[in-house]
């Protein structure tokens, strides 16, 4: 089989919006300032991977770094497509470090309440430091969201329904060579997938697909993305 025609460059938050709506399990983009990461494959839009602050504001502080020098792999979020997930994310975290010079260390979650156990994060070598303390998430709009999401959108939480969540899996990724040395003694043994889940479902809705909503940047567009 001949090789995809891969190419990912910044996408319109339109773009990375229906891809999240459509393709991700969440069905709901993240709160705060977004990096949007556009894929194509063939020259068809198939995805979005997205960067941000995500919901905690010392995600640094563990790590003895500012937040400025930390961000959250919030979103990855494809229809159905060729490239292995890994190859999308190295590539995307590529441009994200172009972008974003000043960036030492990525942390990402994987969700087993979704049957996730962060096969594409131990697929790239990340590292997992353990669970996160159990949460919790407000009923709106006929799903279940994160409340920053829901404040985001809604200004309060006032009159919404919630439930405690269990922790999530962290995942850690050092963006420099120094960075790496000071976590590796925090790694810990990678979990196993859910055995009540066929596939590790890596944010990705397959099945719905086809949608062109913005072309494929040929140039570096600053405009297109904004600073975590």
């Amino acid at each position: 089989m001949s090789k995809v025609d891969l190419k990912l460059g910044w996408c319109s938050h339109a773009a990375a919006k229906y891809a999240v709506e459509h393709w991700h399990y969440s069905k709901s983009m993240p709160a705060g300032k977004l990096v949007k990461v556009g894929v194509w494959e063939e020259g068809g839009f198939v995805g979005c991977v997205l960067f941000g602050l995500g919901a905690n504001n010392q995600i640094g502080s563990p790590y003895g770094l500012a937040q400025t020098e930390t961000c959250e792999l919030v979103r990855i979020a494809l229809t159905r497509h060729v490239a292995p997930v890994s190859r999308i994310a190295s590539i995307a975290i590529k441009l994200l470090q172009d972008f974003c010079p000043g960036l030492r260390l990525l942390v990402s979650y994987a969700d087993p309440q979704q049957g996730h156990h962060g096969g594409i994060y131990q697929a790239m070598g990340w590292v997992y430091v353990g669970d996160t303390t159990s949460d919790r998430e407000v009923y709106f709009r006929g799903r279940w969201m994160h409340p920053r999401t829901v404040n985001s959108i809604r200004g309060t939480q006032v009159g919404l329904a919630s439930r405690p969540t269990i922790g999530k899996h962290k995942y850690i990724y050092p963006l420099d060579a120094e960075m790496r040395a000071k976590i590796l003694p925090l790694a810990k043994p990678y979990p196993k997938r859910a055995g009540s889940i066929a596939a590790n479902a890596p944010a990705i809705h397959a099945g719905e697909g086809g949608a062109t909503p913005t072309p494929a940047l040929q140039t570096h567009q600053a405009e297109s993305a904004e600073s975590v």
